[in-house]
């Protein structure tokens, strides 16, 4: 693992560079700060840069990934994207929604190389479409990762691609290799997926009165 990325709580600290931090080292860089950093190649930005963004990127790589060593491998992936990359940031937007990009396309990238190895039949799936009222929003973000997680690889992406990251259909197809209207259907199968699974947990407990 390239010494440029410090993945949260799983360094070795032994093989980790000793840094001798001053005072005013110790301030909160701003962001032009951290970049200009890292640019330079300065291990202490990119860790700065990595400790600032890991956790809130750690959830967007967990609703793409189907376990938590999936996400960090994702995670990690996208950081050295991250550093690789950082000189074409323009800017254009904050420095956390690029971010985000890069990590959003690290897991597409891992999608792509484990597709050929996932085998989902539509016949395990409901063929209903979820009813227009039904919303998450009245769920927990817990509760729904884990449903979310649970979604074959290719419900999942779309899914997460159209109501989380705000892509359209077209631009999902584009993405993922498939139609426009694969990913309406894939989007409105995960929905009713969601849906069903949902219902089942907050149903009240049967109770046996024989």
């Amino acid at each position: 693992m390239s010494t440029a990325v410090w993945p949260a709580g799983g360094a070795d600290e032994a093989a980790a560079p000793r840094l001798t931090v001053s005072r005013a080292a110790r301030a909160v860089p701003t962001e032009d700060e951290l970049i200009a950093g890292c640019l330079q190649g300065r291990q202490l930005a990119q860790k700065q840069l990595y400790d600032q963004y890991a956790a809130r990127m750690m959830a967007v790589c967990l609703r793409y990934a189907q376990t938590t060593f999936e996400a960090e491998d994702v995670l990690q992936e996208g950081f050295l994207t991250v550093f690789r990359t950082l000189g074409s940031f323009r800017r254009e937007c904050p420095l956390e929604y690029w971010i985000r990009r890069v990590m959003v396309n690290a897991a597409l990238r891992q999608h792509r190389r484990n597709a050929p190895l996932v085998a989902v039949s539509d016949a395990e799936y409901p063929p209903a479409l979820a009813s227009p009222e039904f919303t998450l929003s009245n769920y927990g973000f817990q509760e729904l990762l884990e449903l979310v997680q649970e979604l074959a690889p290719r419900y999942r992406m779309v899914f997460n691609l159209y109501a989380l990251e705000g892509y359209n259909h077209r631009e999902i197809g584009e993405l993922m290799g498939i139609s426009e209207g694969t990913s309406k259907s894939q989007y409105s199968r995960a929905r009713a997926i969601l849906q069903t699974k949902l219902e089942r947990l907050s149903a009240p407990p049967r109770h046996d009165t024989r």
